[in-house]
């Protein structure tokens, strides 16, 4: 049984298990969940994530990966030839470091501001199976908290070529896909960001970020 990868690739979180996955050229197959005709509270993707959040990742043995901490941690472990947490204890440290703080600070504000705003979401503003009325001030708040996001982000690529270590890794994954998620609520770096714009050419280079 080969590894399936469940996906839907309008979605910025699927998106980040799928440049790991091209990342280390892991052989998979993929179903897509269409966000959009709400499969994801279907009863045959709930068989298979009772959370009822993409992405998930089925392995060859029958057992079930349900977020991206749980997909990136296995594959780094099953395919280390190619590290993306860090190598040294420090590079680990630093790499979960900013990586928690990106999605934190870029990843959980967008989606505050995206979830909390848009009509397609009404009822819907919060992931899961349950239903939750927007928010309006924390779409607002979260407006103000990317804006905050950007001028952190470019501040830490002053002089650096990637974000938490001297390499590629989970950190810089989750920072492009949080600043391209950006672009769903009308928000980008501005022309002053330019540590973010020369960053952002280099990991645009890199073939798995087309995927």
């Amino acid at each position: 049984m080969a590894i399936t990868f469940y996906d839907f690739p309008m979605a910025p979180s699927p998106r980040r298990a799928r440049i790991i996955l091209a990342e280390k050229n892991v052989p998979h197959d993929v179903v897509i969940v269409d966000m959009m005709k709400a499969e994801q509270l279907g009863e045959a993707y709930l068989a298979i994530n009772p959370s009822a959040t993409i992405p998930a990742l089925k392995l060859d043995d029958g057992s079930v990966l349900t977020d991206n901490a749980g997909i990136a941690a296995y594959l780094e472990a099953a395919y280390s030839e190619k590290p993306l947490l860090g190598e040294t204890a420090l590079e680990k440290g630093m790499v979960a470091s900013w990586n928690a703080k990106i999605e934190f600070e870029g990843i959980m504000a967008m989606a505050d501001a995206l979830r909390n705003s848009s009509p397609r979401m009404k009822g819907r503003a919060l992931t899961g199976q349950a239903n939750w009325e927007q928010i309006p001030e924390l779409a607002e708040r979260g407006m103000k908290r990317v804006e905050m996001f950007f001028e952190m982000l470019d501040q830490r690529l002053e002089r650096r070529d990637f974000v938490a270590i001297d390499s590629f890794s989970l950190a810089d994954i989750t920072a492009l896909v949080a600043v391209d998620f950006a672009k769903m609520i009308r928000k980008q770096p501005s022309e002053d960001h330019k540590n973010i714009a020369r960053w952002r050419a280099d990991m645009n280079a890199r073939p798995s970020i087309a995927t």
